[in-house]
């Protein structure tokens, strides 16, 4: 690990054997604990742990009070907004040592969380979807889709660049920011290249 290569505030702990990329701030009072990976150019808020072996790809956004705990993986360009949680047992209880029953939680590509939501372990977060504040996932969620509500409620399809989606009779949206097409199939959506 070269400190040379991140920004590590000075009340930041990071423990030992974690892979830190170029270019990646680490904010006061942080805690990156052991056999963590963290990609490059990503920013790490105040007050936030990283539990071990936890993979957060590039260019991640971790904002103030973030809890990313044992079998999260987030891939590139994630925002976790503030003090949004993972969990990472189904039946915590504290008399009851599971730690060899933690899941696994994958949040796809593009993907927005936002503040306060929690993710229950196991579900998988598509690519680009958006959770909004407070939601509370507890099932898997698809590409693109938008979700609120406790339990998380799917409302619509969003855009690569964090627009609402509006599909027309023949099933083309295009995003108003990016002009980017997506078709709907199947219930599923595709950006058109």
């Amino acid at each position: 690990m070269d400190k040379n290569n991140y920004f590590a505030h000075e009340t930041a702990v990071i423990d030992d054997n974690c892979n830190i990329g170029d270019g990646t701030k680490i904010w006061h009072f942080s805690h990156i604990m052991s056999n963590c990976k963290i990609g490059k150019k990503c920013n790490i808020g105040q007050n936030v742990v990283v539990s071990p072996q936890v993979i957060l790809g590039n260019n991640v956004k971790v904002q103030n009070n973030v809890s990313i705990y044992t079998g999260v993986i987030c891939e590139d360009d994630v925002f976790l907004g503030p003090s949004m949680v993972f969990t990472n047992v189904i039946n915590p209880r504290s008399a009851v040592n599971r730690k060899d029953e933690y899941m696994k939680t994958t949040v796809k590509k593009g993907v927005s969380i936002g503040a306060n939501a929690t993710i229950v372990c196991g579900n998988d977060i598509g690519e680009f979807a958006f959770i909004g504040a407070g939601a509370v996932v507890v099932k898997e969620i698809k590409p693109y889709a938008l979700v609120v509500g406790n339990p998380s409620k799917q409302i619509g399809w969003i855009s690569e660049f964090g627009h609402r989606l509006h599909f027309d009779k023949n099933d083309i949206a295009v995003c108003p920011e990016s002009n980017e097409k997506y078709e709907l199939k199947n219930d599923l959506v595709n950006k058109i290249n």
